[in-house]
């Protein structure tokens, strides 16, 4: 991340939040991820805690903390749409997303995915691009850096294989295939199925693009752009046709979906040498 002085203050407060929540029982360790970590924040970026407790402090002690800090009284304790987590304006002007793990459940992700080889229908790598790419603002046994140095191992030849042997069928070839949903979707006109189809349609794209590269995924936002900047090696005019993809009617996404599966394809055999 390029030391400018938005980026040491954005660090400063994320540091002073990070003391806060060292002070509750149960916290092992807290890290700052996202845009934030990444280098890539805007205007519109907040700060992503992601804070290792066992157990999680109650609600109430959380609430307290976040009281004491926030800008107004909207913020969201106990939150659980996604992962747990807490969310205000801080009175430093920043928005505050703070994200409660249990350390054991974090392990076994990261150990899922770079031992195990598991993969999912996207995202595969994302939790540990997370985990390797956070920044450690409270590591006082150094459990964080032992898991960080396990998730910036290389990146195994297996789980590049087995990512795309289970996304590539989901992509097109299984009867059940994201492809042939399109397909049924534009056959009926049905803006909305066809929306969610592609939204899972990149998503397994996407896996399989970051796998080939033998790269972990960086997660659900601004994509093409990780991709540009990872320089990674990718199908021709992948951008042109994803962007088409996106803009189409159902009934003129299913040409435009072939041709991104037979560019993922290709790219799979050349780099893997076939995935399976």
């Amino acid at each position: 991340m390029s030391e400018t002085i938005d980026d040491r203050a954005h660090y400063a407060a994320a540091a002073s939040v990070a003391r806060d929540l060292a002070a509750l029982p149960g916290v092992r360790a807290v890290a700052l991820g996202g845009s934030q970590a990444s280098g890539r924040a805007d205007a519109q970026s907040d700060l992503d805690l992601y804070c290792y407790a066992d157990p999680v402090p109650d609600a109430e002690a959380r609430r307290k903390l976040v009281t004491a800090r926030a800008a107004s009284d909207h913020a969201e304790i106990d939150n659980r749409w996604f992962e747990p987590g807490d969310e205000w304006l801080d009175r430093c002007g920043l928005g505050l997303d703070v994200m409660w793990r249990d350390p054991a459940w974090i392990e076994d992700r990261v150990a899922a995915t770079m031992d195990r080889h598991e993969a999912q229908l996207g995202y595969s790598t994302a939790f540990v691009f997370n985990v390797a790419t956070a920044r450690p603002l409270h590591d006082p046994s150094g459990w964080y850096a032992a898991l960080q140095a396990r998730a910036r191992a290389p990146y195994p030849d297996a789980l590049a294989r087995k990512i795309c042997a289970h996304n590539g069928p989901m992509l097109r070839g299984a009867r059940c295939s994201f492809l042939e949903q399109l397909t049924l979707a534009g056959a009926r006109a049905d803006a909305v199925a066809s929306n969610h189809r592609a939204a899972a349609f990149l998503a397994s794209w996407f896996d399989m693009l970051f796998a080939a590269n033998r790269t972990l995924h960086p997660g659900e936002k601004r994509l093409l752009e990780h991709v540009r900047v990872m320089r990674l090696d990718t199908p021709p005019d992948h951008e042109d046709t994803i962007e088409a993809f996106l803009a189409a009617i159902p009934t003129e996404r299913v040409p435009l979906a072939h041709a991104l599966a037979d560019g993922i394809e290709a790219l799979v055999a050349r780099r893997l040498g076939g995935a399976g």
